[in-house]
This record gives structure tokens, C-alpha cells and sequence, in this order.
């Protein structure tokens, strides 16, 4: 069985608002394209999209924040709409296989203290999913 990993979503953080390391310290990470209002930059990670397709990814693709890679464990109903109109995503390190509120997105929980120090202005965040080229 091979298999590769296939870009859904491209992005690249621009700025850094001062409130993501204390979010991050709590399992979550907060993304808005840049240009978001003030308050809501404060805790955000801005950022500029590069690329995206239209299917939306699934449990068991993986989130890459610069070297690091999460699997993805549940989707909202509503993440991808929010991705795709405003740049907008609530990613929980929480491992939940079911989302609690339909705009976010679960990631597995390794921890998040090290990547607050990870993610800085040029930071790639990818969205990958895994596609089987077996066959199967």
C-alpha cells in the first residue's frame, strides 16, 4: 500500500497576535485571514492563503504547522465554510472524534507549549489529505 499526502488547504501566517501563546497553552489555535478586526487579531494567528481546493478535509488528514504534524480527529459541520469565506478556523488539540461546536476543527492532543514557540510570521500551515494510490 502506498500512500501520499495531497494539499488541501496552503497558508502562510503574516502576524501574530499577542494573546495565541496563552490559547495555544490551552489546546487551541485560533486562525483569521489577515485584515480580521482588532479584537479578534488579538488572539488570532493571521494569515494569507496561497492555496486551497473545494472538498473538505476528514478525519484522519493531517494539520502541518511548520515541521509539525497533527492528525485531524474531527471536522464541524461549519469549518470549512468558515475556511473557505473568511480565513477562519478554530483548531482543538483535544483528540475529540465528535467537534463540540460545528466551526472547529479536532486535532490530536500531543501538547501545544512547544509549537507557540514554532509559529512565527512565515510559517506554512498545511492542510493534507491522505489519499490511498492503491486502488483501494
Amino acid at each position: 500500500m502506498v500512500s501520499r499526502l495531497n494539499t488541501i488547504y496552503l497558508t502562510e501566517v503574516k502576524e501574530i497576535g499577542p494573546e495565541v501563546k496563552d490559547f495555544l497553552g490551552e489546546g487551541l489555535m485560533v486562525l483569521f485571514k489577515s485584515g480580521a478586526p482588532p479584537e479578534l487579531a488579538e488572539i488570532s494567528v493571521l494569515h494569507e492563503p496561497i492555496s486551497q481546493r473545494e472538498a473538505p478535509p476528514k478525519a484522519g488528514d493531517v494539520v502541518a504547522i511548520g515541521p509539525h504534524e497533527f492528525r485531524i480527529t474531527a471536522v464541524g459541520e461549519k469549518a470549512w465554510k468558515n475556511i473557505q469565506e473568511l480565513g477562519h478556523a478554530v483548531f482543538k488539540f483535544n483528540g475529540r472524534v465528535e467537534a463540540e461546536l460545528p466551526g472547529e476543527i479536532c486535532l490530536e492532543d500531543p501538547g501545544t507549549k512547544d509549537l507557540a514557540e514554532e509559529i512565527r510570521t512565515g510559517t506554512r500551515i498545511e492542510i493534507k489529505a491522505l489519499r490511498r494510490t492503491d486502488g483501494a
